[in-house]
């Protein structure tokens, strides 16, 4: 009799240190008493992974930076072989000069040689046509006399409406030089310098593109070409995981949606560094429900509804990598 009650008061006192163990855990998990009280959700980390290429067809010249390098935004992580696009730039521009010259000599017009030129034609033409005249006067005032033969009148008419269709055709030929250039043709020149100049333009960004640059801060994953490779445009070279944002992509159920709002400060804590936490605000939450998918640890909400959130983590260092399972906490009231 004296050992059950022994050991009903051992059973007893073990109970009692377990749920004072148990109600103590906030305590020594260095929670406080709201974060104790707070709503945890799952979620995994998102980091953005951009594939990088170029713009460009070539060959691969060098390539500058290696899997786990970090780079800056702006720098050069690889380059083409320039040669070709180079040819391409003296070629263009080459032919913009050609055609920046023709634009300036149809706008700046005939020189004033060339119309004293055209005003020396027609003084001759004049001349010719006054001489014309006066051998067909001699000679309609020698036919009726038998002096010069029909056949000699009709070549001397012909000769004076030669003349005076040259004389007629030199002075409109000076009247063109005198008035200048066409609208027309100084607008055609223009247009075709225009297309000369966006050619150029066109074969410099061609050049510039031989140059890879990062778009973002971030770490190289992983380098898919190598110096000596043959690219298309379409062709991946690099693979950067970017340094910022980063985001922890999250879902809740429908009816503890209307304890959270967008600008929301949450804590999240990875796994393996529980007494680290990060701070995050909520940046995004959907309008569109969905199943939780089969990578959220919500053992309780398998098949119901949710809706997804992103959160953005405030400072976020090389510590969270991407597809992480993490724990968000949001205390209520925030």
């Amino acid at each position: 009799m004296k050992t059950s009650i022994v050991r009903a008061v051992v059973l007893i006192c073990l109970a009692g240190l377990a749920a004072a163990w148990w109600f103590n855990v906030p305590a020594r998990m260095g929670w406080t008493h709201a974060q104790a009280d707070a709503l945890t959700l799952y979620g995994n980390v998102d980091i953005r992974q951009v594939q990088l290429g170029f713009r460009v067809n070539g060959r691969v010249a060098q390539t500058l930076v290696d899997e786990g390098d970090s780079v800056k935004a702006g720098a050069v992580i690889a380059r083409l072989d320039t040669r070709p696009y180079e040819d391409t730039v003296r070629a263009a521009e080459a032919q913009l000069a050609a055609l920046r010259a023709t634009f300036d000599k149809v706008q700046t017009g005939p020189r004033p040689a060339e119309i004293a030129q055209a005003q020396a034609n027609h003084a001759e033409q004049v001349a010719n046509l006054q001489n014309a005249q006066l051998t067909y006067e001699r000679s309609r005032q020698l036919r009726p006399n038998g002096t010069v033969s029909q056949a000699t009148l009709d070549q001397a008419l012909a000769a004076r409406d030669m003349a005076a269709a040259r004389a007629a055709s030199a002075l409109e030929g000076l009247h063109l030089l005198q008035q200048g250039s066409r609208v027309e043709d100084i607008a055609a020149a223009r247009a075709n310098l225009q297309a000369g100049e966006a050619n150029l333009a066109t074969a410099k960004t061609a050049l510039q593109d031989t140059e890879l640059r990062a778009p973002a801060d971030g770490i190289i994953l992983s380098r898919v070409r190598e110096a000596g490779a043959i690219v298309a445009p379409n062709d991946i070279v690099y693979v950067l995981s970017l340094t910022q944002p980063v985001w922890v992509r999250t879902y809740i159920a429908e009816p503890r949606l209307g304890s959270i709002h967008t600008g929301m400060n949450v804590e999240v804590v990875t796994d393996g560094a529980p007494n680290h936490p990060y701070r995050g605000t909520i940046g995004f939450i959907s309008s569109v429900a969905e199943f939780t998918p089969k990578s959220v640890e919500t053992p309780d909400l398998r098949t119901d509804l949710v809706y997804r959130l992103r959160i953005i983590i405030d400072q976020a260092d090389t510590a969270l990598r991407q597809g992480m399972p993490v724990t968000i906490r949001l205390p209520r009231g925030n």
